[in-house]
């Protein structure tokens, strides 16, 4: 996000004041610099050749500088690195030096549990397994204090809600990291031996197979990412009326998947849903997307045709997994009376039931051609009528407890779609159905 609040950014100036503390006795004491050079350039070099999306892979750089090196030194590895790194949001250089202070911070922390424990000279005598004690301490802390740091930096920069915003960030790297550990004590252990440094070297030979998997990895979401763009824009394009609409759909139908505990992959898959629940308006003529006053039933018939176009479209995403589903299913009702197939109650999707309520909801508190939008409390209050006819009661009372919790806060609103013509008398029709 490119608007940081003042709060974020006094954190980060407070953070990189600490890692400044923490590499501050490199100023005055010896250090061993060709070693931290060899361990700087490795890492940098890991960094940019994994390309963007995906920090962290050279973790085993840093963790073996926090078996080899004294906190300052290990420490010191990361800055370059960090500060170089690409970064396609801005501030770019605020989040460059904010990645390098809480690496620095980490790596420093790290360090100092793996030296009070014995560490270093257990790996200077190759001690197994009584020196996997020590780096099984340490990596604990070194993940423990990027996932407080990132949590915090989420709660005042992004106002993620704090529960969520720690909510299984340590969990998550854990296990990564601890294979990150377990390579940098190798390296580690083979810098100390009679081969050298040449030898720890060898020790990133399957760790780069592994970082170009992963770089490879984020460029096909990335790809994802720019094929749901593409989708998106296309549609609002074709119908400047709903421009954001399906963003929008997208953070209910991604609030509602929370509230109901559902996993972040899952998460993940509604939220597409949302987004691309309207692509198939792409096969509706545009004169009727933008036609002020009621349909004609012949003009309805073409407009309830779109769910089956977008499914035609993206059925051959594997990505989208049951986000097709949804794509296809959103119109149906839980009494049966929706459309493309008249599905009832549990035969509809559960993506589908999301996506529904999602939609509806984003209809109802958006101006459109054919009427004003309604407040946030007025169209919580008309799902809940509908709730059991026409929308799933659960999402319906998922919906209510997350915007509660959490407010409505869209990326686009009506607001800003340029030059509205005035709005004219609503249209008949059964309540919730909608362009």
């Amino acid at each position: 996000m490119e608007a940081v609040p003042a709060r974020a950014r006094v954190y980060v100036a407070g953070v990189a004041l600490g890692a400044l503390s923490c590499l501050e006795p490199l100023s005055t004491g010896r250090a061993p610099w060709w070693a931290i050079a060899l361990l700087t350039v490795l890492h940098t070099c890991g960094e940019r050749i994994t390309g963007r999306g995906s920090p962290g892979t050279c973790h085993p750089v840093l963790l073996a500088g926090a078996f080899l090196l004294s906190p300052p030194a290990a420490a010191l590895v990361a800055v370059p690195g960090a500060l170089l790194s690409r970064v396609e949001q801005r501030p770019v250089l605020l989040r460059r030096v904010w990645r390098a202070a809480e690496l620095v911070l980490a790596v420093w922390a790290a360090a100092r549990v793996f030296r009070a424990l014995g560490g270093p000279d257990a790996v200077g005598a190759a001690d197994f397994p009584y020196v996997l004690l020590p780096a099984a301490a340490a990596v604990p802390v070194f993940c423990a204090v990027l996932a407080l740091l990132d949590g915090s930096v989420l709660v005042l920069a992004e106002h993620v809600p704090p529960r969520r915003a720690w909510r299984g960030l340590f969990a998550r790297s854990l296990a990564p990291l601890a294979v990150h550990g377990l390579a940098g004590l190798m390296m580690a252990v083979l810098w100390r031996s009679p081969y050298g440094p040449a030898a720890a070297l060898l020790v990133l030979l399957p760790m780069c197979v592994a970082w170009w998997a992963f770089a490879q990895y984020h460029r096909e979401q990335a790809a994802h990412q720019a094929t749901i763009r593409a989708l998106v824009q296309a549609v609002d394009i074709k119908d400047g009326y709903t421009r954001g609409h399906g963003e929008r759909v997208g953070q209910a139908s991604m609030m509602i998947a929370r509230e109901l505990g559902m996993d972040d992959e899952r998460v993940e898959v509604l939220r597409f849903a949302g987004i691309l629940h309207d692509v198939g308006k792409l096969g509706v003529p545009t004169r009727l997307l933008r036609k002020d006053g009621p349909l004609t039933p012949e003009e309805r018939r073409i407009i309830e045709l779109h769910p089956e176009y977008g499914h035609e479209m993206v059925r051959g995403i594997s990505f989208l997994g049951e986000a097709r589903a949804a794509v296809l299913h959103h119109h149906e009702r839980m009494d049966g009376s929706g459309y493309p197939y008249g599905l009832v109650g549990s035969q509809i999707p559960e993506s589908a039931r999301v996506v529904a309520v999602a939609d509806a909801f984003d209809a109802m508190t958006s101006t459109r051609s054919y009427r004003r939008a309604r407040p946030v409390p007025a169209a919580l209050a008309e799902l809940e009528r509908c709730a059991g006819s026409q929308f799933d009661p659960r999402m319906v009372e998922a919906l209510v407890q997350a915007l509660g919790k959490y407010g409505w806060h869209p990326a686009v609103t009506a607001d800003e779609v340029p030059a509205p013509r005035p709005p004219a008398a609503p249209r008949p029709g059964r309540q919730g159905a909608h362009r």
